[in-house]
């Protein structure tokens, strides 16, 4: 097991930031700044192209912290934040520019960059939950929680299929095509959430990929809009959703 490392800390709104590293991995912790003390944890994967502090990821951060009184983590996917690109990561983007730039599909490109990237994250973020469990803030039996959306829910879901720590999950946009034969092997509770004029992920295809999760308790959210337009009050849902499956410490703010 790795050992985890605090590099920074700071605190606003209520909440407090650690900035860490788990086996050279970085990471951030965000905590409640006072009153929760052992809470649930939610983790949290970033997008493609961003990182973990990224403005959704503090943002949905702030709301799980205040909303919920949950321990929020995120740690920088592989070629991303402070993590340096592999040969590898510079011939995908440079694949995906080529191929916007020429108007072409996008979505073969990504489907197979993150799941590469799936493989070297999945167990990176169980070795992060590892090291997390041994905060006595968090602690081994507390309830776990996952947030991540395009290239979160790319990692997230075989993350999810592999570590039974997790109890409820939050994903969505993002094709089936290697997260299908996961996804079957998730029973706990899911929220899925799609854009119903997204551009570059078909209706279908986001509907197969709610399909194939082998949940009994699973919700579907379809939104009208293109990929980029997930309305905000998403992240409020995902708030109530981890408060009805993971338990809460919080007061809800008015």
């Amino acid at each position: 097991m790795y050992a985890m490392q605090f590099t920074a800390e700071s605190s606003s709104n209520g909440m407090v930031e650690r900035d860490f590293t788990v086996g050279g991995v970085p990471g951030v912790l965000w905590s409640p700044s006072s009153g929760a003390g052992r809470a649930p944890l939610v983790l949290m994967g970033h997008g493609g192209g961003n990182h973990k502090k990224s403005p959704a990821m503090s943002g949905r951060a702030l709301r799980l912290v205040a909303d919920g009184g949950f321990h929020v983590a995120v740690i920088d996917a592989p070629g991303h934040g402070d993590r340096p690109r592999t040969a590898h990561d510079e011939r995908e983007i440079a694949e995906l520019y080529r191929a916007r730039a020429a108007g072409e599909p996008e979505g073969p490109i990504v489907v197979r960059y993150n799941a590469h990237l799936a493989e070297r994250a999945v167990p990176e973020w169980r070795a992060t939950l590892d090291a997390l469990q041994t905060l006595p803030e968090i602690g081994e039996e507390g309830p776990v929680g996952y947030f991540g959306l395009n290239m979160g829910t790319a990692i997230g879901v075989p993350f999810t299929a592999a570590d039974p720590r997790i109890t409820a999950a939050v994903f969505g946009l993002h094709w089936p095509d290697a997260l299908a034969d996961p996804a079957r092997r998730i029973t706990v509770p899911i929220e899925f959430a799609m854009q119903w004029e997204d551009e570059h992920i078909p209706r279908a295809s986001a509907l197969a990929l709610f399909d194939a999760f082998g949940s009994e308790h699973k919700t579907l959210h379809v939104n009208s809009g293109r990929h980029k337009e997930l309305p905000r009050f998403e992240a409020d849902s995902a708030v109530r959703f981890f408060v009805r499956h993971l338990g809460s410490t919080a007061t809800p703010a008015a």
